[in-house]
């Protein structure tokens, strides 16, 4: 280090910085090498909060690193560059969700301010009808596109978390063995945990046993259809070797139940909220 003599006569150390390099004189600071190429600005969430501590890292766009800094306490951070040129800025910090850009610099200090957008979550309870805890119920977290972002099993007592979603509409759609599917829509915000509840309500069930002819024997492979009080089809299925069939997943109701395999043959009834629908058919041939 050389020194210079001040106006007092004092002898005054001379600073190099130009030569330093961010990381040497700590995070955040502006110093730059002496061809004047260098990368400067702030981070900051949309809401305009700076982001401190988050790690920016400066790569070529072969994906070799350059250099990289530290945001200090009010989400400054400074990066020597060795020369004009594309490269890639790749910023992340806790709570938000990493960034990266493409940057040109052409000999002259760049600046380049950074929005980071904060990553959230979703947790609640999943509860049957009653008021009781549903465990083991499987939760599905789909975005806007549909694609699968987050999946979680709810415990002893029902409840549930998915972290690290982005803020933004999601469908959350959750299943139990024994309830009907359900599924709604939530919205995330920026930061934090939104909560939730959703309610599973029992799935009502119809079963039954297709016979043949007067001697009771069962109907295997009959075609078996089921038909709500409006006439629409909810279902279809095939009897088994034993000549049963099953709906589950049903809502109460009255309920129309059509068996084909000899001439068809149709029957209604009425589904409660306490006990499942039990219906036998008998096929048969008409009479001459």
């Amino acid at each position: 280090m050389t020194a210079s003599v001040g106006a007092q006569g004092a002898a005054q150390p001379q600073k190099h910085l130009a030569t330093a390099s961010a990381a040497e004189v700590g995070d955040g600071a502006r110093s730059f090498t002496p061809n004047g190429n260098g990368i400067l600005g702030t981070v900051r969430t949309g809401g305009g909060e700076v982001v401190a501590r988050a790690a920016i890292t400066l790569i070529s766009t072969g994906g070799r690193q350059i250099s990289r800094s530290v945001t200090d306490s009010g989400g400054a951070y400074s990066l020597d560059v060795p020369g004009a040129g594309t490269y890639v800025l790749i910023v992340a910090a806790d709570g938000h969700q990493p960034q990266a850009s493409t940057v040109s610099v052409d000999g002259e200090l760049l600046s380049h301010d950074i929005l980071l957008t904060g990553t959230g979550g979703l947790a609640g309870l999943v509860r049957e009808s009653g008021g009781r805890p549903v465990p083991e119920a499987l939760v599905v977290v789909t975005d806007v596109r549909g694609e699968v972002v987050a999946t979680a099993r709810t415990g002893l007592h029902g409840d549930f978390a998915c972290g690290g979603l982005v803020n933004g509409l999601f469908t959350l759609a959750v299943n139990a063995p024994g309830f009907r599917p359900t599924a709604q829509q939530v919205e995330t915000g920026a930061q934090g945990v939104t909560q939730v509840e959703l309610v599973l309500g029992v799935g009502k069930r119809v079963q039954g046993v297709v016979r043949a002819g007067t001697e009771d024997g069962p109907l295997a492979d009959a075609r078996v259809t089921l038909v709500d009080a409006a006439g629409n089809v909810i279902a279809t299925t095939t009897t088994g070797s034993d000549g049963a069939y099953a709906f589950t997943d049903l809502d109460a109701g009255d309920y129309s139940v059509i068996a084909t395999g000899y001439p068809p043959a149709a029957q209604t009834l009425r589904v409660g909220d306490a006990e499942p629908g039990e219906l036998d058919i008998r096929l048969t041939h008409p009479e001459a």
